[in-house]
């Protein structure tokens, strides 16, 4: 069980009212201290997100880009080659969310270095809560690209006499692929955050250099595959059989 953060301490000193209210909205008992770390976090990330782009939008130019320009720059040419990859000439529609999630569990990961706060995603909660959107998101636009009926058919594969039991493997195989994303992604940063934390508390000096560099290749790892991932799925609901 963490400790409340600084910042959770503050929003439940001062905000314990809008709190209540949302887990009211939500159906959940709210407590005198509602806010907890991981939504906190999620919002700061959140809060982050937007300052960037309050920056950056004012300042892009065609002509002379600035340094943050040419940053979210390379992070878009980057989605946008693996969308097309992966996704092939539908890739554009996409963009965006693949974007978004990339951009959201990077942050959300890497914030846990900085001393006084820690990765929302080593909640089960957030990791499963992009998950769930991931998963509700393809299969929207595979409905609305094939249709409903199509869309259903194509779980049954191939060989008519075999549908049956294509259409159960597959609804399974569907159903698992948002606990494989959620656990992947917490697991990772769960054992990353813990084993951070434990050479930290060994040693001041070399050590955590290291592991704070290993955190950091594995939080651009994980944000890189459950963005992958998401393509792919995307990808297989609005490819078009030949």
């Amino acid at each position: 069980m963490h400790e409340e953060l600084w910042l959770t301490r503050l929003f439940n000193d001062y905000l314990a009212a809008p709190g209540k209210l949302l887990l009211s909205l939500f159906g959940q008992q709210a407590t005198d201290r509602p806010w907890a770390n991981f939504i906190v976090m999620q919002l700061l990330v959140v809060a982050i997100i937007i300052v960037i782009f309050a920056i950056l939008k004012p300042k892009l130019s065609h002509d002379k880009p600035g340094k943050l320009q040419q940053v979210f720059e390379l992070v878009y040419e980057f989605v946008h080659t693996q969308a097309d990859d992966m996704v092939g000439h539908d890739a554009h529609h996409h963009t965006t969310l693949f974007g978004t999630f990339f951009i959201f569990i990077l942050l959300c990961n890497l914030i846990g270095i900085i001393p006084g706060f820690l990765s929302p995603t080593q909640f089960v909660y957030v990791p499963a809560g992009c998950a769930i959107i991931a998963f509700l998101y393809y299969n929207y636009v595979g409905f609305k690209k094939n249709g409903p009926v199509k869309y259903i058919a194509h779980f049954g594969g191939p060989i008519w006499w075999m549908s049956p039991l294509m259409f159960v493997i597959e609804i399974i195989s569907h159903l698992a692929r948002p606990l494989s994303l959620t656990i992947r992604l917490f697991a990772n940063m769960y054992a990353g955050e813990q084993v951070t934390l434990v050479f930290l508390s060994l040693t001041y000096f070399i050590a955590p250099v290291l592991f704070m560099g290993l955190h950091i290749f594995v939080s651009l790892l994980q944000a890189y595959i459950f963005m992958l991932l998401t393509m792919m799925y995307v990808g297989g609901a609005v490819a078009e059989e030949h």
